[in-house]
C-alpha cells in the first residue's frame, strides 16, 4: 500500500501589502493598516530563517512556498537567493521543496528571469487580457497602464525557459470578452492559466463597481470551458482541470473544491500566520512564527475552527445536487457581502451554471482516450 506523502504549504507576503502598482480593485493593500511602524513592509532576515526552518522541520515530505504579495519582486533579488540558499540548508534528507512566485512582472529583468528557471520558480504572472482591458484597473502610482512592462517580461520569462502560468483577474471589464481574453492568454505561449472571480464589498453593501455578477460569470465560465474543449490537450485551466479530476474520483488542488478551508497557513513579513490571504483579520490571526513554532499554529484551534466553518451550510446548499463539487463555495464570497457564513457563495449561480454545462462533456471525456475528435 503506497502512502501519500505530507505536505506544508505556505502562502508568504514577504514585502506585505506594498507594491509598486495601484490596480483599483487591490484588495490587499488596505492590510497596510494592520502592520503599523512605517509605510514600508519587509521580511526581515531573521523572520526568512525562521520559517523556512521551521516549514522543514514539520514533518512533511513536501514544503512549498508561494511568494506572492502586494508585489514579492519588491525584495529584491538577493533577497530570493537567500530563499534557496536557506532551503538547501536547512533540507532533511528525503524531503522536496517547490517555489512559486506570483507577480505583476514588471520589475522583472534577465537576472530575474535566469535565475526562476535555474532554481525551478513556478512564475505567476498577472495579466488581465489584452492591453485596453489589462491597463483599464492594472496601473502604476503615475497612472500608466503595465501591460507593455508586463508583456516584455513575460516574452523574456517565455523564451528563456522558465516556467509560467498566467492570472487573469475576472473583473467586470474583461467577464464580457472571454474569447477576446482568451484568444489573447493563448498568443503568449503559456499552457497554464487561472482565472480568479473579482467581487469585493462596495457601498450601501453591494458590489464594487468593478465586481462582476454571478450571471456574466457564468456566462465566461461556460464559454471558457467550450473553447478550453477545442484547445490543445496541454492547455491547462485551473477550474476545469479540477473538475475533470472529481469527475474521475481524483482530489481537486484548488481550495474551493474542497471540503474543508485551512489548507495553507499565510506567513505576513513581520511572521503574523493567518489561515487564508482573503482573511488577513485580526479576528483570524493564529499568532507568530517567531513567538509560536508553525508545527504548534498548524495544530492550533483556531486554525481548525477556521476550516470547518466550510460545512456550515444552508438547507439550500444542502439540498443542490452540486454540494459535492464545491461544498458551498469559498467562505471569502459567501460573506463578502456582509452575510454570515452559511449562506451560499455570491457566484452560486455561475457554479450552477457551469457544473451543468461541463458535466455530460465531462462525463463523455472520461470515457474517451482523447480530448477531441
Amino acid at each position: 500500500m503506497s502512502i501519500s506523502p505530507s505536505t506544508i504549504s505556505l502562502l508568504v507576503k514577504p514585502a506585505g501589502p506594498d507594491c509598486n502598482l495601484r490596480c483599483t480593485y487591490c484588495f490587499y493593500r488596505q492590510k497596510a493598516g494592520m502592520f503599523p511602524g512605517g509605510k514600508q513592509h519587509r521580511m526581515s532576515d531573521s523572520t526568512l530563517e525562521r520559517l523556512i526552518t521551521q516549514a522543514l522541520d514539520a514533518g512533511c515530505d513536501i514544503a512549498m512556498f508561494s511568494w506572492q504579495g502586494g508585489e514579492p519582486a519588491l525584495m529584491g533579488l538577493d533577497f530570493f537567493r537567500r530563499v534557496v540558499e536557506l532551503q538547501a540548508a536547512h533540507m532533511h534528507p528525503g524531503q522536496a521543496v517547490s517555489n512559486a512566485l506570483q507577480t505583476n512582472a514588471t520589475l522583472l529583468d534577465r537576472r530575474w528571469a535566469e535565475f526562476l528557471r535555474e532554481h525551478n520558480f513556478l512564475v505567476g504572472v498577472s495579466l488581465d487580457g489584452p492591453q485596453s482591458l489589462h491597463n483599464h484597473y492594472r496601473r502604476d502610482e503615475k497612472r500608466v497602464g503595465s501591460h507593455a512592462r508586463v508583456m516584455q517580461s513575460l516574452r523574456m520569462l517565455v523564451d528563456m525557459g522558465a516556467e509560467v502560468n498566467i492570472l487573469t483577474l475576472v473583473n467586470e471589464r474583461n467577464v464580457r470578452e472571454p474569447d477576446r481574453v482568451y484568444d489573447f492568454l493563448l498568443e503568449t505561449g503559456v499552457k497554464y492559466f487561472q482565472f480568479v472571480p473579482c467581487v469585493e464589498p462596495g457601498p450601501g453593501g453591494k458590489p464594487a463597481s468593478y465586481s462582476i455578477s454571478p450571471e456574466d460569470f457564468g456566462d465566461f465560465l461556460c464559454r471558457l470551458f467550450d473553447r478550453w474543449m477545442d484547445s490543445p490537450m496541454d492547455v491547462s485551466i485551473r477550474d476545469f482541470d479540477d473538475l475533470l479530476a472529481m469527475h474521475q474520483g481524483r482530489s481537486p488542488t484548488t481550495c474551493i473544491y474542497q471540503p474543508r478551508c485551512g489548507g495553507y497557513l499565510l506567513i505576513e513579513h513581520n511572521g503574523d500566520v493567518f489561515p487564508c490571504d482573503f482573511f488577513v483579520l485580526p479576528k483570524w490571526r493564529l499568532g507568530n512564527l517567531n513567538e509560536t513554532p508553525l508545527a504548534e499554529l498548524r495544530a492550533s484551534g483556531k486554525l481548525a475552527e477556521f476550516g470547518g466553518q466550510k460545512a456550515m451550510l444552508s438547507d439550500e446548499c444542502l439540498n443542490c445536487p452540486w454540494v459535492n463539487f464545491c461544498y458551498g463555495g469559498c467562505l471569502k464570497y459567501r460573506t463578502v457581502l456582509g452575510g454570515p457564513v452559511s449562506q451560499p457563495t455570491y457566484l452560486c449561480e455561475a457554479y450552477k451554471r457551469l457544473f451543468g454545462h461541463a458535466s455530460s462533456v465531462l462525463a463523455e471525456l472520461i470515457g474517451s482516450p482523447q480530448r477531441h475528435s
